[in-house]
């Protein structure tokens, strides 16, 4: 359990960081000529540096306006392993500084910088949302009672750790497609603030294999992330 608890606080180390501070320009992606598929590894670090400046700055703002005493000091990222599997998380530094890491493979997956910008905006979204904290409290909360349980049916102390640790994964996924969806709005709005359109990052969905609704699973239905997704489009002023 104790190692599961580390895994949700804290980043792993040897990423590559591409963003420097936001010098305060805010591009349209339609102003780009090449999609990120048609790059040069050089192009794509480029691309990937002006995309993170830009959810940096704009994640930042709607970080400080939804939060007290939160860290909204962003550190976006390229992880260095080169064979690491496609994924983009969010993570907390042994500072408490939230991390935003991209794997190579995560990026060859990526079709253009709205896409790109709506991934990176939909991790942020999870640190303004305190997703982490809420894991970790889920997490505690179902090793707490399953250890319970166990004691009470009188179990020996290997049973009662193998059920802490089952609790722990079960708390810690009781609400992680809710997490995903909250998630999803928020990063909606950051990928607009940010310069970019939603309507055109969230066809990344479009691509992916769709997880259904699967006991215990950890990510909600596409069909239900682009629902959400348009749903705040439609009701927020402004959006596209």
């Amino acid at each position: 359990m104790r190692r599961l608890l580390l895994l949700l606080l804290f980043a792993l180390g040897g990423c590559e960081v591409y963003t420097p501070p936001f010098p305060g320009e805010k591009v349209r992606s339609g102003e780009s000529a090449k999609n990120l598929g048609d790059m040069t590894p050089h192009e794509v670090g480029t691309a990937f540096a002006t995309v993170a400046r830009q959810v940096d700055y704009a994640a930042e703002q709607e970080c400080r306006a939804r939060t007290k005493g939160v860290n909204c000091d962003f550190l976006i990222q390229i992880d260095r392993n080169p064979d690491a599997p496609a994924n983009a998380y969010q993570s907390l530094s042994r500072s408490g500084r939230p991390v935003i890491t991209f794997t190579r493979a995560m990026l060859a997956d990526l079709e253009n910088r709205d896409e790109l910008a709506f991934v990176m905006s939909h991790e942020a979204a999870h640190h303004i949302r305190g997703h982490l904290r809420r894991q970790h409290e889920n997490a505690v909360s179902g090793a707490i009672i399953f250890a319970g349980l166990a004691t009470a049916a009188g179990a020996s102390a290997g049973e009662i750790a193998e059920a802490q640790d089952l609790g722990a994964l079960v708390g810690a996924r009781s609400y992680s497609k809710e997490f995903e969806l909250e998630a999803d709005e928020l990063g909606t709005i950051i990928t607009h603030q940010s310069g970019y359109s939603p309507s055109i990052g969230v066809l990344f969905f479009n691509r992916l294999p769709d997880p259904g609704d699967r006991f215990l699973g950890t990510h909600p239905s596409n069909h239900d992330r682009v629902k959400v997704v348009h749903r705040t489009i439609a009701l927020t002023p402004g959006l596209n």
